[in-house]
């Protein structure tokens, strides 16, 4: 098993400004509560990533993360042993991103009560 390299949120950062892919592999459910503010994010959950493989190419720098790490290794070994040889797992993932203050995009919620204001206010 060949092993792949991880850097920092920062340096992860700094590459997806001049072009690297980010993938993000969390669950779609996590993805929705929090997600990273930046463009060329591709997200393909981990337990999918087998199935769409094709989508992430080769030949482009990878950035692979999840939520502290762990599925985003997993990820990076099976793309290198795949063949990709352009792919770096972001250390901590997104919490880590967070915790550098790096862009992120949170869920927005409603005020607790807000859908029943709306409610009463259109019958009125």
């Amino acid at each position: 098993m060949k092993n792949s390299q991880e850097i920092s949120p920062t340096k992860a950062l700094a590459l997806i400004k001049k072009g690297a892919l980010l993938l993000d592999v969390r669950e779609p459910k996590e993805v929705s509560k929090k997600s990273f503010d930046v463009s060329n994010v591709l997200q393909i959950p981990l337990r999918d990533l087998k199935k769409r493989l094709r989508e992430i190419p080769v030949d482009r720098k990878v950035v692979i993360a999840c939520h502290v790490g762990n599925r985003g290794m997993i990820a990076a070994r099976f793309l290198v042993n795949n063949g990709y040889s352009k792919v770096v797992n972001m250390q901590h993932g997104i919490a880590g991103w967070e915790k550098e203050g790096l862009p992120v995009r949170k869920e927005l919620k409603t005020a607790t009560g807000s859908w029943f204001r709306k409610l009463f206010s259109r019958m009125s």
